[in-house]
């Protein structure tokens, strides 16, 4: 089991660093390429489990995203917590450490940056290395929720995540952004979609309310984005 979660995580660490290298060094558009290796690792899932899914043997992994007492106080599931833990730690990093001040102004100017003696380049595969292990660690909790390797799930929710981080006031052009705003534009995202379930509405109307969402998310980035630099 532990050479199960390692691999897991370090997996994804091996695509973000590959993404990393592939923008940094080839000076590539990020979207395209992390749009691209999303298809590669898709389809790469699906050979190696023949396109089916993949029953894992009973572990303490299934327990990580279950309700063990819901009559609690605070009934959330271990890996709840876990992310909650991990985001208040990239909070920290993100605000407060020389980092997280780096990540920002690669965001919000990469040729600034780069003249005030900021190695992008190396920042960059630095970033996207991590955003991968916390990707592989994402798709660990994804497995316990479903109590089993599905290499078809999750398809189309990164729209739901750019909207997630749009509505909690990342900009797509970069260089603002904070991890606690992403967190209650991702719960926006699974209020509506779980409220529109709950209310019995069918799918194609979720999906209409969903594109509604980030069309209004961009184009509210934009008129910020636009007042900003005026």
């Amino acid at each position: 089991m532990a050479a199960a979660i390692a691999l897991t995580i370090l997996v994804g660490g091996l695509v973000g660093l590959i993404n990393g290298a592939v923008i940094a060094g080839l000076g590539m558009m990020p979207f395209i390429v992390t749009l691209g290796m999303m298809g590669v690792a898709r389809g790469v899932a699906k050979w190696l489990a023949r396109s089916q899914t993949v029953d894992a043997p009973n572990s303490p992994i299934d327990h990580l995203m279950a309700v063990v007492e819901p009559l609690q106080l605070f009934p959330l599931p271990i890996g709840v917590w876990i992310a909650i833990c991990l985001a208040v730690a990239m909070a920290v990093v993100l605000k407060k450490t020389i980092f997280g001040r780096y990540v920002f102004a690669i965001g919000s100017n990469e040729a600034t940056a780069r003249l005030c003696g900021i190695r992008v380049r190396t920042m960059k595969v630095a970033i996207y290395s991590l955003a991968g292990l916390l990707f592989g660690l994402a798709g660990l909790m994804q497995m316990s929720r479903l109590a089993q390797g599905d290499p078809t799930v999750a398809i189309g929710l990164e729209l739901d995540i750019i909207a997630a981080v749009v509505i909690g006031g990342a900009s797509l052009n970069g260089g603002t952004g904070s991890i606690m705003g992403s967190m209650i534009g991702a719960l926006i995202m699974a209020v509506l979609r779980n409220g529109s379930s709950q209310m019995g509405w069918p799918n194609y109307m979720q999906e209409i309310i969903i594109g509604v969402v980030i069309i209004v998310a961009v184009g509210v980035d934009r008129l910020r984005h636009g007042r900003a630099a005026s």
